[in-house]
């Protein structure tokens, strides 16, 4: 008889139901909607519950997101029930066939950034929702592939958003000399069916807490116009550059607008001037007040 353990993660969205058994291995499914769960009848009846958003399912757990209209604390002791008595009279978890020492095929390659100490890394598969990032093997909790990146002497700095990893390197390395190999690694970890990013061990940080609509909805309407500007115009082009930008507060009174860079963006040589020539003038323009300046806390 198989019994659920509930696990509260950093994400307050996400809910882990753990087994006391493996149900799926070397692979990671990512279920949005009851009809990507075809081929998982426990997810599919998952989703005849109104608030789930996404489940995953790997290793020994089922992960569920959920929608804002309920509170996990209300609601997990009924969902770990129901997982439990579907399992234990006999409902599969998955039912196509696993694909045990057999390669995901995925494509990954390298991109020059604006910035020179950086390479990014695309590859042809989402990796995760959440961006993440890495200063040093320490940040690594949610992402197994960071930690063994940093396994690298020369890896310096990881970031991963979307589809693509963003690392920086020290000095003792050009290039020339490693982006093969670490293309190879990236390439060879991903098609083993290990996961780039675990959504449910993001740390809840303050940077994470400034993403949510809770914290857009309680912001000035100069504030709000600001991240919408930044989303939409120029966000499309940092993470093209393999970085990220952040909206991290407005002062009316000083008219000063700080942002947070991350990614290939932090400390990249050209990134003053892009703050200076392209945000700043962009935001005078648009909010119509040339008095605006715009200063990145970690440029």
């Amino acid at each position: 008889m198989s019994k659920i353990s509930i696990k509260i993660t950093n994400n307050p969205s996400i809910v882990k139901f753990e087994l006391d058994e493996i149900i799926v291995r070397n692979q990671n499914f990512e279920f949005k909607n009851i009809d990507e769960a075809k081929d998982s009848p426990l997810a599919k009846q998952l989703f005849y519950l109104p608030f789930v958003k996404t489940v995953y399912i790997s290793g020994n757990f089922i992960a569920i997101e959920k929608f804002s209209i309920v509170e996990w604390e209300d609601v997990q002791d009924d969902v770990a029930q129901q997982i439990e008595e579907f399992i234990n009279n006999g409902g599969k978890i998955i039912t196509i066939e696993e694909t045990e020492n057999k390669k995901i095929p995925i494509t990954v390659y390298a991109e020059t950034t604006p910035n020179p100490a950086v390479i990014k890394f695309v590859a042809n598969k989402a990796l995760t929702k959440t961006l993440v990032e890495c200063k040093n093997i320490d940040d690594t909790i949610a992402s197994p592939l960071a930690k063994e990146l940093f396994k690298f002497p020369f890896v310096k700095e990881v970031f991963i958003d979307e589809n693509y990893i963003s690392i920086s390197k020290y000095e003792i390395a050009q290039w020339d000399e490693i982006t093969l190999e670490i293309r190879t690694f990236i390439k060879e970890f991903l098609e083993n069916g290990n996961l780039a990013v675990d959504e449910s061990l993001i740390v809840n940080t303050e940077n994470h807490q400034k993403q949510q609509e809770e914290y857009f909805d309680k912001l000035d309407v100069t504030s709000q116009q600001i991240i919408n500007i930044l989303e939409e115009y120029v966000k499309p082009a940092v993470q093209g550059d393999g970085g990220n930008i952040m909206f991290d507060s407005f002062n009316a009174d000083e008219k000063r607008v700080k942002v947070i860079l991350q990614g290939a963006c932090s400390g990249c040589p050209s990134s003053t001037f892009t703050l200076k020539n392209g945000i700043e003038n962009m935001l005078r323009d648009m909010l119509n007040d040339n008095e605006i300046k715009v200063e990145a806390i970690n440029a």
